[in-house]
């Protein structure tokens, strides 16, 4: 079955960086692209970045351009958020996704805090 599991959040002070990461498994990695996500407090989920299976990224317009970066390594199945510059509005739950045979799938998500 198709499993995401992220890590790599915690709390940050304003203006750290920290860099997630997305282990994939039960599906042909190289072959999908893949999703980053956040959600804070009372907020919606929100996609912050993309990368697809060739390796070509998106991130999303507003505040994180500039700032987050994404990329995956297809040997280890695994995808990354570098996230720098960070600011309190950035602490939210982040979720990585991929979309495999039309079915959504989520990881748990793992929680980020930037604070002083």
């Amino acid at each position: 079955q198709v499993q995401l599991v992220e890590s790599g959040g915690g709390l940050v002070q304003p203006g750290g960086s920290l860099r997630l990461s997305c282990v994939a498994s039960g599906f042909t990695f190289n072959n999908y692209a893949l999703y980053w996500y956040r959600q804070a407090p009372g907020k919606e989920r929100d996609m912050v970045a993309t990368i697809t299976s060739h390796g070509v990224t998106a991130i999303a317009p507003g505040s994180v351009r500039g700032r987050f970066f994404i990329s995956r390594d297809n040997a280890k199945s695994t995808v990354y958020l570098q996230m720098n510059s960070l600011k309190p509005d950035d602490t939210a739950v982040y979720y990585c996704s991929a979309v495999v045979v039309g079915v959504q799938y989520w990881g748990q998500g793992t929680q980020v805090t930037v604070s002083s």
